[in-house]
């Protein structure tokens, strides 16, 4: 059997492969502490469940429209003009199977073999995986001052006569940072001067702590949408903790919209109806859910800004969004794949390598689950690499002894 060599190129999703391990040890009954995991726990908002119980109940679930039911359509476009202070059209909007299908559908419609595509360091483990699926080139920034905001001049610096698009995303998976709305506002009009696209991936953009406020990029075009270069990717999976329902969306202008529709009609059809409803549910019904996640994460957060405060050699940038931060480990090693899976075998605690994010050294902590889970989890890893700790700790009723420092 032979195997294309596009595909053979393209990496396995660590977060994916993470939970699948997570998932096999749990089955063993072994005491694992998940902090690498990247969904909420709470439920699905009642007004998602009773809106997608509703259409179910009908018994009619047949295909949608390729771009999205109506209605769906109608309460996006609602929640555009509260959030991003923009109007759009039904046409400018797209609905696809998540969030990811979203990009995926950008890309593959923007852009021709070999042009480049730039990307700020730390990013999301899928946005080289996806450029290069679609033939593309990913040209990665990483901040040169050791921070998680790169310098204009440094984006300027790679951008070429290949550059066809810049992913933003803001918040920002896995770091936690929020770009400040100087550095936004400086890259839609880099963009703009350059005729470049800026896809701008918001998928966390409510999940933002200590008054601080995610920027949306379409705020600072000097176009209207349908004459902007800004695609903007958005879904329900975050924010209502509906990672399974699987619905998100894109904002462009209307070219652009009817050649990803084209693109998913020939993929995936269109996105699930059902789903379509239970989305519509969460969009139109109260938006107390949405904050009641958010301050619990903030909580959350703080406690795991404490616990890694107290390990020595640890550096960390507090995160002012999202659910992950991503402290810097070199003080004890420069390897964060090996680093990850010492802590999983060793400390039954799940993480995700740095390296899978542009950030070696580093791993991402999730901080979704619970306090207990926090506390928990940072003494494992504490346990398992501070040779200053005490050499024994208690895991579930085991009794653990470190000898290999």
């Amino acid at each position: 059997m032979t195997i294309g060599n596009l595909a053979r190129s393209i990496a396995e999703s660590p977060t994916l492969r993470m939970n699948e391990e997570a998932r096999l040890l749990r089955e063993r009954g072994e005491p694992v502490i998940h902090l690498g995991i990247g969904e909420p726990k709470n439920k699905a908002p009642m007004t998602a469940i009773l809106a997608g119980g509703a259409k179910l109940s009908t018994g009619d679930i047949k295909y949608a429209p390729t771009d999205g039911v109506p209605s769906l359509k109608k309460a996006i476009i609602r929640y555009t003009e509260e959030n991003y202070d923009t109007a759009i059209a039904p046409e400018n909007i797209i609905v696809s199977t998540g969030a990811k299908q979203s990009l995926y559908n950008a890309l593959y419609s923007l852009l021709n073999p070999q042009e480049e595509v730039i990307i700020l360091a730390p990013y999301w483990v899928s946005y080289p995986e996806m450029v290069k699926m679609c033939y593309g080139v990913p040209v990665i920034v990483t901040p040169e001052d050791g921070s998680f905001t790169p310098r204009i001049e440094e984006v300027v610096r790679v951008v070429s006569s290949a550059t066809k698009a810049i992913i933003l995303n803001s918040p920002n998976n896995p770091s936690g940072n929020v770009y400040p709305a100087e550095f936004v506002a400086r890259l839609v009009e880099l963009c703009e001067y350059k005729g470049i696209y800026l896809i701008a991936d918001d998928i966390y953009h409510k999940l933002v702590f200590d008054g601080k406020h995610a920027s949306p990029a379409l705020r600072f075009s000097k176009h209207d949408v349908e004459s902007s270069k800004i695609v903007t990717i958005n879904g329900v999976s975050k924010l209502y903790g509906m990672t399974g329902f699987r619905i998100g969306w894109a904002i462009a202008n209307r070219k652009i919209i009817q050649v990803m529709t084209n693109v998913q009609s020939q993929i995936t059809s269109c996105a699930s109806p059902l789903d379509q409803a239970a989305a519509e549910g969460a969009l139109n019904g109260p938006q107390s859910a949405v904050e009641s996640l958010r301050l619990m994460i903030q909580n959350n957060r703080d406690v795991m800004m404490q616990e890694l405060g107290a390990f020595p050699g640890v550096k960390i940038h507090k995160p002012h969004g999202t659910f992950y931060c991503l402290p810097d480990f070199r003080a004890f090693t420069n390897d964060s794949v090996a680093l990850a899976n010492l802590l999983l075998k060793k400390a039954l605690v799940v993480t995700v390598p740095g390296k899978e994010f542009g950030m070696e050294g580093h791993l991402r902590l999730s901080y979704v689950g619970s306090v207990k889970d926090v506390t928990d989890g940072i003494a494992r890893i504490r346990w398992a690499i501070d040779p200053n700790s005490p050499n024994e700790i208690y895991i579930g009723d085991k009794r653990y002894v470190r000898d290999w420092l």
